[in-house]
């Protein structure tokens, strides 16, 4: 009787199925976990034919082979389905981000556009503060104008600018920036974030995301706006 060495037969189906070998490995690495199991049935089918009486197959062994082979398919098909649904999220959020053109967004950052002599921006502040402190600069870095919003409770804080500067001379059009100085009522600094207004122009594709293009030329990661108005 012919006999077939069952070890030997079931190591290199483990190593097909963990790639322990190169020759294994190139000869399946474009094998379905469909593919392997019918190759192990086949495999399994002429060493049950051929197998010494006296030595018959490790039933526990071959149970595990069966597991392994099993696990593999149902992770090919987890990975379908989350590709399928990734494509489904990102259509999703496509159309969201289209409809977000012409919104304004609050984003943090720290600009400023006046228009019509009209702006507004705001600040997050991590704790209570006794004085909060907004600097205005223009485009070449100069102080214009200062405000002082009084005690304010923690949370996001809003303030508008008229534009003018500290004299009271109204200010051209244009992009400015802002910056925040808080401290509480003992005198220690407070965490202050700005956060400013943009009006979404344009919705462009990064990768596998999308980023929201401001009027102000600034880009910002949809997952990062904080509230549209």
């Amino acid at each position: 009787m012919t006999t077939v060495n069952s070890t030997n037969s079931s190591a290199s189906i483990i190593n097909a199925l963990n790639g322990g070998s190169s020759s294994s490995a190139s000869s399946t690495s474009g094998s379905t976990a469909a593919d392997l199991q019918d190759s192990f049935l086949t495999m399994l089918t002429t060493q049950l034919k051929n197998q010494d009486p006296l030595n018959p197959m490790d039933n526990a062994q071959m149970t595990s082979q069966l597991a392994q082979i099993s696990t593999l398919e149902g992770i090919q098909g987890l990975n379908t389905t989350l590709t399928s649904l990734l494509s489904s999220y990102n259509t999703s959020q496509a159309l969201q981000a289209a409809g977000a053109i012409g919104s304004q967004v609050l984003v943090e950052g720290s600009g400023l556009a006046l228009s019509s002599g009209k702006s507004q921006a705001g600040v997050t502040l991590g704790s209570a503060a006794n004085s909060v402190v907004v600097t205005i600069k223009d485009g070449s870095g100069k102080v214009v104008q200062t405000q002082e919003l009084g005690k304010q409770s923690a949370g996001t804080v809003a303030f508008n600018w008229d534009g003018k500067d500290a004299s009271g001379n109204q200010l051209a059009d244009g992009k400015y920036t802002f910056s925040v100085a808080a401290t509480s009522a003992a005198g220690t600094a407070v965490t202050a974030t700005p956060i400013q207004v943009g009006t979404v122009s344009a919705v462009v594709k990064s990768g596998s995301s999308f980023v929201l293009e401001l009027n102000s030329g600034e880009t910002v990661a949809f997952n990062n706006v904080l509230q549209f108005m």
